[in-house]
């Protein structure tokens, strides 16, 4: 059976631009210094995110932002100046580091938060005229005061997807990689193509090999540093695997029984790489 798992948060998320009220506790504040969220040691591997101000810590702030209400606790980002010291009880880690540690829901927002710091430190200035942007009340935008020029989040949409051949599925692995893992074909849509179009190319362009039967299965924020990734499953059409040797290293067919290292529960890869697994775990056995 196709698992159908979506990555959407459990408890709802309403984004906003300010609070509705006075800023009061419960609240979740995710700070960040060079890019590693500072968290609170609870013993052991347990941690939490802070629940209180960068200047209520002592912290010197360059840069913070409201980002909404998660169920009924307002939710901030912050940037923190230089790399200062973490307080007592709390430390600094990477937020791939934190996959499977903090509640799921805490690590999707710690992804949004991340990517709007991001875009908000590369986009102080504006790119068609250099002045300084200015943040907009209204919306989540930030606005050039001389010529006009609005700047939204980016967000940069990428496919990612499984192509089956009967009982085998198709993995490649990129010099980046750990050794020995191997993962799902993924790659940036371009201008002007369709979704669909874009899974047809990439698998082209990386191994040389046509599919068809393109269905969607999920989505994913990937805020590494800001993707949407949109998971496919296709079918093997025709072809011999060519490596593109610029991007991968290595491609091939896998059955269940002969599965390579595989990417971590993080990525919706691994969600593709399940679906296969379960779907072939539940087919009778040929005779």
């Amino acid at each position: 059976m196709t698992r159908q798992y979506h990555f959407a948060l459990k408890t709802p998320f309403l984004p906003g631009i300010q609070p509705d009220g006075p800023n009061a506790l419960p609240a979740f504040w995710f700070i960040f210094s060079k890019d590693k969220l500072l968290i609170r040691s609870l013993g052991e591997e347990a941690v939490s995110i802070c629940a209180v101000s960068p200047e209520t810590l002592g912290l010197p702030a360059i840069f913070t932002r409201y980002l909404g209400r998660y169920g009924a606790v307002d939710c901030f980002v912050a940037e923190l100046e230089g790399t200062p010291a973490a307080p007592e009880a709390m430390k600094f880690r990477g937020l791939r580091s934190l996959f499977g540690v903090i509640e799921d829901d805490l690590f999707s927002l710690a992804g949004r938060a991340i990517q709007i710091l991001h875009w908000h430190r590369e986009h102080r200035f504006c790119g068609k005229c250099a002045a300084p942007m200015i943040d907009r009340r209204s919306e989540l935008a930030r606005k050039c005061p001389s010529c006009g020029f609005i700047s939204y989040p980016r967000l940069s949409p990428a496919v990612i997807m499984s192509v089956v051949r009967e009982d085998q599925i198709l993995l490649a692995r990129a010099p980046r990689f750990p050794a020995g893992m191997y993962s799902t074909l993924a790659g940036f849509v371009e201008p002007g193509e369709t979704l669909e179009e874009a899974v047809r190319r990439e698998i082209r362009e990386e191994v040389a090999v046509e599919v068809d039967n393109i269905q969607y299965v999920a989505s994913q924020p990937w805020p590494f540093p800001h993707s949407i990734m949109i998971g496919f499953s296709a079918t093997y059409a025709g072809g011999e695997i060519r490596i593109d040797d610029k991007e991968i290293e290595a491609a091939g067919w896998f059955s269940v029984n002969e599965l390579p290292l595989l990417p971590s529960r993080i990525s919706i890869a691994r969600l593709l790489i399940e679906n296969f697994i379960n779907k072939q775990q539940t087919q009778p056995t040929k005779t």
